[in-house]
């Protein structure tokens, strides 16, 4: 077989796997954002339930998993907290994951840091995601404005990378990606903030810019989880999820991205106003 007959066949487990990553992410996208225009309890309980996970697959990143109390005292303390904020009770949430922080370092006998490390990152998705949403006016768009810059950060980046190529970002921590990709990720969250200014959900100016911010510090979030997994000699932290791995390597982007938004929004709006913090120039 000729050099030029086996180029197809060498490309295909890549095609397999974009043909997994769009399956996957044409369901996942749809539901997230349905449950996000829901709101309430309902969000709440999703946000929950992916800030478990995330605490699982971490352990289990930085072979931690083992020490069953840990596992049950973070599990335990996200979910109350999550309670506490379906209900809308906010310091009581923070109480609650504030013991849960101290609890799992102070059981874990292997890893201490890593393992609170590793609370501290879920908690601040789980409080940050919900937070962002609380506000009844401009919630869900801020909600919305920061998911959609994430995707299309990646998706942008995925792209540019794969039919660009050129110089690597970091080779050290994520072999796969290049300038080009985030570059390409950078602009695609640029044409997101210019939607959101043309539809008269904020000003040009400042949307550019949180929109800007909000992707770079999503391809640092990115980088950030890859450079953990390097660490621990993981490639992908699960595979509950086709064509992506695990929740830590399809939510590193956003975890970063809503920690910000949420930061941002709370200086600007206060605890109960972090949507229209964010939104509203």
């Amino acid at each position: 077989m000729s050099k030029g007959e086996a180029a197809p066949a060498a490309a295909e487990p890549g095609s397999r796997n974009l043909v997994m990553r769009i399956a996957a992410a044409s369901v996942m996208a749809p539901l997230a954002v349905a449950i996000a225009y829901a709101g309430g309890w309902l969000w709440a309980a999703l946000v929950t339930l992916a800030a478990i996970g995330l605490y699982v697959e971490w352990l289990t990143v930085v072979d931690a998993a083992r020490e069953k109390r840990v596992v049950a005292c973070g599990v335990i303390a996200l979910a109350l907290a999550g309670f506490c904020l379906a209900q809308g009770w906010i310091w009581t949430a923070l109480g609650i994951l504030a013991i849960g922080l101290v609890t799992v370092a102070v059981t874990s006998q292997a890893r201490p840091n890593w393992t609170a490390a590793g609370f501290l990152y879920a908690a601040a998705a789980e409080i940050a995601s919900v937070l962002l949403r609380l506000d009844s006016t401009k919630g869900f768009a801020a909600l919305i404005f920061v998911l959609l810059v994430v995707w299309v950060t990646d998706i942008g980046g995925y792209f540019a990378g794969r039919g660009i190529g050129g110089p690597k970002l970091w080779p050290r921590v994520s072999p796969k990606k290049t300038w080009a990709g985030a570059v390409g990720g950078f602009a695609a969250s640029l044409a997101v903030a210019g939607g959101f200014a043309a539809l008269d959900l904020g000003k040009t100016g400042p949307l550019l810019l949180l929109g800007a911010g909000l992707s770079v510090v999503s391809q640092l979030g990115d980088l950030f989880e890859s450079a953990v997994k390097r660490r621990f000699g993981v490639k992908d932290s699960s595979h509950i999820i086709p064509g992506h791995g695990g929740l830590l390597d399809r939510l590193d982007g956003f975890v970063a991205a809503v920690v910000m938004a949420a930061i941002f929004g709370l200086l600007r709006g206060g605890a109960d106003g972090v949507g229209r913090g964010l939104m509203v120039w």
